[in-house]
């Protein structure tokens, strides 16, 4: 009765579209609506060639917009994939392992170390336990829980075991409220595809009425309707350029492959080109900017002496600077003892065994030479576990030179005072050794303002077993450890990196303020004292009223609202922050007009993944919901690699305006010479046939091939482009200019052989041809130093292809052209010449005259 009112432990899984959907849906962008329009009217005139090719090229574009959107879909299914497969619950008086999936509210389970919570549990009864939270909040530390606190499904039970009462199951769970939030976040369009959308629209109805008032003219002219009927219809084929989705396939696939090739894997090819567009790059800090674990980097000992420690990950082996003395071996040497981990070395890198936060302590005191044998000279006799209440954690050992060692650690706060932790007396004092409480509690804020986890450390020799409460009266400190979760070391360069991209970068995490802020100082995001957002309130740090569903409102975290803080702008730290927060902040920031890259590594980061323009995932140390809801997983774990990206999308976004300056300003050469010809004395200046085939080998391989173009040397010293900016923005005057060179040339060759008595259409359809090939090596990219020698050979390739047409017999008698003789066609060429020359020469002029920054 309980699964059936309340359903199965499972995350909800909305039904997919179906592949007729996903067809439908591709079918309906503008460019493939007038091809579609084309191909039926050439299958009425029986053009089986233009139909077949027009056909092809449907067929490419629709396949792969579907097997992308069939990738996508994997997001919540990863999520699902998280909850734990088995759980241990009390039925009948007994446990017995069944499937999570069939647990319901009321279940008894039990968790152990290691173990994923598998539902929403209250707890009942808990020892040592501690919790890794981390994918749900960001939150690097483990957290202490007992009886009493709910654990979250979805977290990972780290030391200790606890049993809990299942209160949420499903899609009523922690983790089921984000697989939520990502269902319930759609697939944004790309700003290429919006771009592209509004180009298709205008093109279509362009070429629609350009064409229409071809096919009148040459009616009204006397020419047959069909014929004219084909041949504007062969214009609408040549002014659409329909070659564009196979170029915007080809140059980000091949974006794609060299992106693969430097670590980052594109998971939707449209997200390649969003990398061009960003204009703010939102990071996590767990596993983006940090390792991801803790570290000890600072020992401050009871003589103000300090020892910075070096070291990777959790390896005990590193430095120690200065070398340490006598004081920092014995604060080294309680590290080992009262500690609970364990490290092991059987794998390629050490990992922690245990609490990830204690094995960090041993890998400091290996980096200071005691290692773990020390345990065995100074065997422990007796403990007090640590509890959340007394936030400490106290051992007894036997003390090889006689006696008993004890060793204590835990908040500073707790043992830097000078009321006793048992004894309510004042005959004790935990810290009260020639003015060093007041030194350690200095030290301890500093530490603590500059993001550190601090541990205060102290210890006693006892004759005796002492009891629990006599072992923690009269101890002499021993030192304090900071902790921090290390910054990765390319982090610093990335961001600079970026930041001269002209991209703005910001951090948001579900970490304290001050260690945000001083990772944030860190990586060179914020200079000291900048300001930090909470979740709750970034101007007071109170809580604000929030709304209905308990989200805090927008302008509670410094989006849409009144900028305030130092000035005037809004935070680059977002510290606190929930999921449902994070989309907030994302959304606030789309609103504003921003291109938006959100980074993370955890299930708490992948619904601002789905929501952001595009998601950037970590492929080792990330979860699977992160990956999966991503449109790119760094192989590497390096944020240096999305500045690589946003390099290839810029790239791909220049090659893409390139190929329509060359594509449209051809297309509008065609145009114009119909329309001119008729008025010039040349009733159907080219045949249908004539078109289609020019249209053919210029926007075939010569222009898929303008799609590898490489990079130009300032493209990352460029500001982002406006999000609002038109694809075809500061093309018109390019295009205008070409096209008219292109007319011009056409026009007049025609012209002069017409006069001479010679064959003027032949002759205008080679130089039109062979003048667009010629605009197509004036476009390139230049300066980067390499070369496109695609490029090359598909110029060559339609070079021979255009000459074949009036040379071969065959090609003759279908294409209706004449024979040229040799001085004709060197004419011919050396006319052609001239619209390239001087696209190339102003080309020249304009980069020179650019700015550089």
């Amino acid at each position: 009765m309980l699964r059936e009112r309340h359903g199965r432990n499972e995350l909800p899984a909305a039904p997919p579209p179906s592949i007729v959907a996903r067809i439908g849906v591709q079918l309906r962008d503008p460019l493939i609506v007038v091809l579609l329009v084309a191909m039926v009217v050439t299958a009425a005139l029986r053009d089986v060639s233009d139909l077949v090719v027009i056909a092809l090229v449907i067929v490419l574009n629709t396949t792969v917009g579907v097997v992308q959107e069939l990738r996508a879909d994997r997001a919540v299914a990863a999520l699902r994939r998280m909850a734990a497969p088995h759980a241990r619950v009390r039925r009948d008086g007994a446990d017995v392992s069944v499937p999570a999936a069939e647990l319901v509210p009321g279940d008894v389970v039990r968790v152990e170390a290691g173990d994923i919570v598998p539902a929403d549990l209250r707890v009942v009864e808990a020892v040592r336990l501690a919790l890794d939270e981390s994918a749900l909040t960001g939150e690097s530390m483990t957290v202490a829980r007992s009886a009493g606190d709910e654990l979250s499904a979805g977290t990972v039970t780290a030391t200790g075991r606890a049993t809990g009462v299942v209160v949420r199951t499903g899609e009523h769970s922690a983790l089921g409220r984000i697989a939520a939030l990502v269902a319930g976040q759609p697939r944004r369009q790309t700003p290429l595809q919006r771009r592209l959308v509004g180009l298709g629209k205008v093109l279509a109805l362009t070429a629609v009425a350009l064409s229409g008032v071809v096919f009148l003219v040459g009616v009204l002219r006397g020419q047959p309707v069909a014929e004219m009927l084909l041949a504007a219809v062969s214009l609408t084929v040549a002014a659409v350029p329909e070659s564009l989705p196979a170029v915007v396939t080809l140059a980000l696939a091949l974006g794609a492959h060299r992106m693969a090739r430097r670590s980052a894997i594109v998971r939707r090819l449209p997200a390649v080109e969003t990398l061009g567009s960003v204009t703010v790059l939102a990071t996590d800090k767990t596993g983006t900017l940090t390792e991801g674990l803790m570290s000890v980097e600072r020992l401050l000992l009871p003589d103000g002496g300090e020892i910075t420690l070096t070291g990777t990950g959790y390896a005990p082996s590193g430095t120690a600077t200065p070398e340490p003395g006598a004081a920092g071996l014995e604060l080294a040497r309680a590290l080992v003892l009262c500690n609970d981990a364990d490290l092991d070395h059987a794998r390629p890198a050490w990992a922690p065994v245990g609490d990830p936060m204690e094995a960090a302590l041993l890998a400091a005191a290996g980096r200071c030479g005691i290692d773990l044998a020390v345990r065995q000279e100074f065997p422990r006799v007796a403990e007090v576990p640590f509890d959340a209440v007394r936030r400490r954690m106290t051992t007894v050992h036997t003390d090889p030179a006689g006696g008993y060692l004890v060793v204590s650690k835990g908040a500073p706060d707790v043992l830097l005072t000078t009321t006793p932790p048992v004894s309510t007396t004042d005959d004790h004092q935990a810290f009260a050794t020639d003015g060093y409480q007041a030194l350690a509690i200095e030290g301890y804020r500093a530490l603590a303002a500059e993001g550190y986890r601090v541990l205060a450390v102290s210890g006693a020799h006892r004759d005796s077993i002492p009891t629990p409460e006599d072992a923690e009266r009269d101890l002499r400190p021993l030192g304090l450890v900071a902790l921090i979760d290390p910054v990765r070391k390319a982090a610093p360069a990335a961001v600079a990196a970026l930041r001269d991209a002209g991209i703005e970068v910001i951090l948001i995490t579900g970490d304290h303020p001050a260690t945000a802020a001083a990772i944030a100082e860190r990586v060179g995001l914020a200079t000291p004292g900048a300001r930090v957002a909470l979740g709750t309130d970034p101007t007071s740090h109170a809580t604000p009223p929030h709304g209905p569903d308990g989200a805090a409102p927008p302008h509670s975290l410094g989006i849409d609202a009144p900028q305030n803080g130092a000035g005037g702008a809004v935070p680059v730290v977002y510290a606190r922050t929930s999921p449902e927060q994070k989309l907030t902040i994302i959304e606030g920031l789309q609103r504003r007009g921003a291109v938006v890259a959100m980074t993370g590594d955890g299930v708490n980061d992948a619904p601002a993944l789905r929501r952001a323009d595009i998601g950037v995932a970590m492929g080792r140390g990330g979860t699977e919901a992160a990956r999966q809801a991503a449109d790119l997983v760094l192989a590497d774990d390096n944020l240096a690699t999305v500045a690589t990206a946003v390099r290839e999308g810029r790239r791909i976004y220049a090659n893409i305006r390139r190929f329509l300056v060359y594509a449209l300003s051809g297309g509008a050469a065609e145009v114009l010479v119909m329309l001119a010809g008729p008025w010039l004395g040349m009733p159907v200046p080219l045949l249908p046939a004539q078109i289609l085939w020019i249209n053919m080998i210029t926007h075939g391989l010569p222009g898929v091939a303008l799609g590898g173009e490489p990079a130009v040397p300032d493209l990352m010293r460029r500001r982002p482009r406006r999000p609002d900016q038109a694809i075809l923005g500061g093309l018109a005057a390019p295009i205008a200019v070409t096209s008219a060179l292109i007319t011009a040339t056409v026009l007049a060759a025609a012209l002069w052989t017409r006069h001479a008595g010679g064959p003027w259409q032949s002759v205008l359809f080679l130089v039109l041809g062979l003048a667009q090939l010629g605009v197509a090596l004036a476009l390139r990219a230049r300066g980067g130093g390499q070369r496109n020698w695609s490029l090359d050979a598909a110029v060559g390739l339609s070079l021979v292809l255009q000459l074949a047409a009036v040379w071969l017999p065959p090609l003759q008698s279908l294409l209706g052209t004449t024979p040229l003789t040799l001085t004709q066609t060197l004419a011919c060429a050396a006319a052609a010449a001239v619209p390239g020359l001087v696209t190339f020469l102003l080309g020249h002029h304009v980069r020179r005259a650019a700015p550089t920054g």
